[in-house]
């Protein structure tokens, strides 16, 4: 078989190695026939263009080219000739074809039309063979691999944090228990309470919502680490922007301030964007395409002022306007939608929680630019935020993006233990069980910051999708565990 021995399309597109007998392996997504000959259009998913074989019936067999439907998996051996028509310099004229998989027409859902994203995510285990989300997918990819590099050229090092953890670190309680026990029958306590000790880990246990915790206990001896992995939120949310299982890029940093931390988050959104901009050209420019296409039907005050390859240009060049919370509320108190009552959420006073279409009104209608939002009232963040001197506000940092909203969420940290207890106090946070992150306070505490990044919002920016579960590949939602 020497499936070795294979030549990507990738690597023909770049070489163009006219007159060499290659092997080509991939999937047809189209084919045209006449009685002269058959077109073969092949996607082996290296990159976006498919590659164009010409399949001469007094060669190739009937019964082969007549499997050779959309979706079948074929091995093509030929040579590597210029092209007479348009679109591509080279095709690859078929000596010998091997079906390696059959896909019978009359069943296969993905035919060469246009399917809804809607209909794509009931066949999730598919959408991958189509231009819109091999191209997402490949972005992805990128933007993975520019996470680590970027960190690693830094000097920053890569934590594992646990995804199975006793620990809530945002407070809000939405999260996925984890247990060994029968759930039909749980062991009780003398009081009817379930008996956690009889568990696995002989505790109540769930699924991490974020590995900050962990990571500050890291910073705490290697001064600055960041993690990248799975997390988990069993909110009752149906929205465009919520998964129930997400991937968070949460760096820890030792000697950092508030403002070292909005430092290093612009400079990491920018150089992120900037690598798909460099590796991801053909792709992007398909995406902006779609995006083009998908536009049209909406109203023209709905529609975006630049094109995806502009919006993201312009994110990277432009410095992100950063004011404070109390800055935005005055901007927001006396803006047109609120006065004319066309926001959902009014803002009234000063205090109130900043929603999405707030933060959008100021990126995409005030400021034209990204904004940092920095110094929020603590009654609205989390326990561990660094309380300012003004006893009101924390030292927090959200970074708000057009289309999205917040796509970064970070902040200085409480260092000081006496502060940090009071706060826990006040909360009602158990204090005996985070003894271990109380630990970091009362040894050689310092100043230290982090941020948080959710990594499909990053893609769904770059790559231009309108609902998250479209960067993703197997969507975990509300009422959907399939695949």
């Amino acid at each position: 078989m020497a499936f070795n021995k294979r030549v990507k399309i990738k690597t023909i597109l770049e070489q163009n190695p006219i007159g060499q007998e290659i092997t080509l392996m991939g999937w047809v997504r189209t084919k045209r026939s006449n009685k002269n000959v058959s077109f073969i259009a092949l996607n082996d998913g290296s990159v976006i263009t498919n590659y164009q074989v010409v399949a001469d019936p007094n060669l190739i067999a009937e019964d082969i080219l007549k499997k050779c439907t959309t979706g079948a998996c074929l091995k093509i051996t030929g040579t590597v000739v210029e092209s007479q028509g348009a679109g591509q310099s080279s095709e690859l004229n078929a000596k010998t074809i091997e079906v390696l998989g059959e896909a019978d027409p009359e069943k296969y859902p993905l035919q060469p039309k246009k399917h809804s994203l809607e209909f794509l995510r009931e066949i999730a285990h598919l959408r991958m063979r189509t231009n819109t989300f091999s191209a997402v997918f490949r972005v992805r990819h990128a933007l993975a691999f520019a996470v680590h590099k970027y960190f690693n050229d830094k000097g920053f090092f890569y934590i594992h944090t646990p995804i199975i953890t006793a620990s809530d670190a945002e407070g809000a309680g939405e999260t996925f228990k984890v247990t060994t026990l029968d759930i039909s029958k749980p062991p009780r306590t003398p009081e009817g309470e379930v008996d956690f000790r009889q568990d696995f880990f002989e505790r109540e246990a769930n699924l991490t919502v974020s590995g900050q915790l962990e990571g500050e206990l890291a910073a705490m001896a290697l001064s600055e680490i960041y993690t990248f992995g799975p997390t988990f939120r069993a909110e009752n949310s149906n929205t465009t922007r919520h998964l129930a299982e997400f991937w968070m890029i949460e760096p820890e940093m030792a000697f950092y301030d508030a403002e070292d931390n909005a430092d290093l988050a612009e400079d990491f959104l920018k150089y992120l964007i900037s690598y798909a901009l460099e590796h991801c050209q053909e792709d992007l420019k398909f995406l902006q395409s779609r995006l083009e296409e998908e536009e049209k039907s909406k109203p023209a005050d709905q529609r975006s002022e630049m094109g995806l390859l502009d919006k993201l240009r312009f994110v990277v060049d432009n410095e992100f306007v950063r004011i404070t919370y109390t800055e935005a509320i005055d901007i927001l108190r006396n803006s047109n939608p609120n006065k004319k009552k066309k926001f959902q959420y009014l803002i009234e006073s000063w205090g109130a929680d900043l929603q999405s279409e707030h933060e959008r009104y100021l990126v995409e209608k005030h400021f034209k630019k990204p904004v940092i939002l920095t110094d929020y009232p603590k009654e609205i963040k989390s326990f561990y935020m660094r309380q300012n001197e003004d006893g009101k506000t924390v030292a927090a940092m959200d970074i708000l993006f057009p289309g999205i909203g917040e796509i970064i969420g970070g902040s200085q940290r409480e260092e000081r233990l006496d502060l940090l207890l009071k706060r826990m106090e006040e909360l009602h946070i158990p204090i005996e069980e985070m003894w271990w992150f109380l630990d970091t306070r009362r040894f050689g505490s310092t100043p230290h910051a982090g941020f948080g990044l959710g990594f499909e919002r990053m893609v769904q920016f770059v790559t231009g999708m309108g609902n998250i579960r479209d960067v993703i590949a197997f969507p975990r939602t509300p009422g959907n565990a399939e695949f």
